[in-house]
């Protein structure tokens, strides 16, 4: 749990520098391809593959590929078309995407206290940010669903293949991130405007931080978080970023959040957890 707090922490800084200095400056290929070269270079030398089955190998270079190559693609593109608010509005359904993907890949059906905890959650980020949604809403929200539901495959194929196929998971990553990058090194060839570089130095800053220390290291304390938790709690602590990327807007630009609604919706998802760890694990439901 430490590790997803301590990330959810992090990424809450992304969402802003993402959609205040990047989006509609940069090319979004260009963005996605620098995070994610540099995340992967980052673990580059922890690369093994002696004493691993291929298809091993694979299914690991995969779940890279759904979780952030093809998540941070569509992801970046959304960006375009909404404000940081609305982005975060738009992921509230992520809590139910992880424990519905969970429950069907593990074989066990779908466990209706989960599915109720993570409804919780999807309630309180909604009502955070429930308001002041764009023209734009409709393809927004295919877009940003398109992504979290990436992003819930890959993390939940993670999990699932450290639970029946593990390896080290330093080691891990290093083909989690070579399936990613892959991704990001065709839409860049088939997509990219090479006129639309980065800048200033500000520009190139935010993607280095974003690829070392958002990506490189915030996804796999995240993913070595959610091997730790079951299901549910990673689902609902997927919905942590909302009020924290909010407060982030807050410290940062003064973007001030509609307290009433923030407050009640903050802890509606912290009772969410609450229920989940008390009634539902606690009475194996």
């Amino acid at each position: 749990m430490f590790l997803l707090i301590v990330t959810t922490i992090l990424w809450a800084f992304s969402f802003s520098l993402i959609g205040v200095y990047l989006a509609g400056h940069v090319d979004s290929w260009f963005s996605v391809l620098m995070r994610l070269s540099l995340a992967a270079l980052v673990f580059l030398p922890f690369l093994r593959w002696r004493g691993y089955r291929a298809s091993t190998l694979a299914l690991y270079t995969l779940v890279g590929t759904l979780q952030l190559g093809i998540m941070y693609l569509i992801s970046f593109q959304a960006y375009l078309y909404l404000s940081v608010s609305e982005f975060l509005l738009f992921t509230v359904m992520t809590p139910l995407y992880v424990t519905l993907i969970y429950d069907i890949i593990s074989g066990r059906g779908v466990r209706i206290g989960y599915l109720f905890s993570a409804l919780l959650a999807v309630a309180g980020a909604a009502i955070i940010r429930y308001d002041k949604v764009s023209e734009h809403f409709w393809f927004g929200l295919l877009l940003v669903q398109l992504a979290n539901l990436c992003f819930a495959a890959g993390m939940v194929g993670y999990k699932r293949l450290q639970e029946t196929r593990p390896m080290p998971q330093h080691v891990a990553f290093a083909w989690f991130y070579i399936g990613a990058v892959l991704v990001a090194i065709v839409a860049w060839g088939l997509w990219g405007n090479p006129h639309k570089l980065p800048t200033t130095g500000l520009q190139w800053g935010i993607l280095v931080w974003l690829g070392v220390a958002a990506s490189g290291l915030g996804y796999f304390m995240w993913n070595y978080g959610a091997t730790q938790v079951d299901a549910g709690t990673l689902g609902i602590m997927n919905n942590m970023h909302v009020p924290a990327g909010l407060l982030v807007n807050l410290a940062i630009w003064q973007e001030q959040p509609h307290w009433p609604s923030f407050i009640i919706g903050a802890a509606v998802i912290c009772a969410s957890l609450w229920v989940h760890k008390r009634w539902i694990i606690g009475r194996g439901k």
